[in-house]
């Protein structure tokens, strides 16, 4: 976390985004990616700052290997890089995401108002990471333009995005949705590793 802000103390944002390229990740950015999961994936969840709900320390080989299998198997795995990875994104498609979740639709509690007719093909923004104390200037955004430039492609009309709000609010994840305009979809409770996280699911269209 040092090192990162000494980083973000000597160069400019602005020019940081220019510098920067979004692409597919791939095997070889493993141990990087995991270095940025591990800088806001700890057993310390910082609310205003922004988190992983896994503490990736706690079993760098198992998180390594989970990492590298999601760099071969999903089509949507970014990395934002210039002199090093400084950022992530994971998004699933339906299929992959109803792979690993076959009952998602039916756990979550949508709103009256919400559409179902928009879960006929989607994508769920699953993990977005920006490497400790280098969040607000913008790494994130760039990494979703590039997802939202390959969904238009693609003519994949929704994107949903879950939000943790117990038991520790991540407050800088729901101040992210309400930048880019998501809507709130519905809610879901969830049990993981011993622990009942309630999540508020966000939706929007791709524009």
């Amino acid at each position: 976390m040092a090192v990162a802000n000494k980083i973000k103390q000597n160069i400019n944002p602005y020019l940081l985004r220019k510098l920067l390229r979004v692409r597919k990740a791939q095997a070889e950015d493993a141990e990087a990616i995991y270095e940025v999961a591990c800088s806001v994936g700890t057993c310390e969840k910082v609310s205003e700052q922004g988190f992983l709900v896994d503490d990736y320390q706690s079993d760098p080989n198992y998180y390594k290997m989970k990492i590298r299998k999601g760099i071969n198997s999903l089509e949507h795995f970014y990395v934002a890089e210039y002199d090093r990875i400084y950022a992530f994104m994971i998004a699933y498609n339906k299929e992959e995401w109803l792979h690993d979740n076959p009952k998602w639709v039916e756990e979550v509690y949508w709103s009256p108002e919400f559409d179902m007719r928009k879960i006929n093909q989607f994508i769920v923004v699953d993990k977005t990471a920006v490497l400790a104390d280098m969040t607000g200037m913008g790494i994130g955004s760039l990494i979703y333009k590039r997802l939202m430039e390959d969904l238009k492609a693609k003519e994949i009309n929704n994107i949903f995005a879950e939000t943790i709000i117990s038991p520790a609010p991540n407050f800088a994840s729901l101040q992210f949705r309400k930048k880019q305009s998501y809507n709130l979809a519905g809610v879901r409770y969830e049990q993981y590793k011993g622990t009942l996280y309630t999540d508020l699911i966000y939706h929007k269209q791709v524009e």
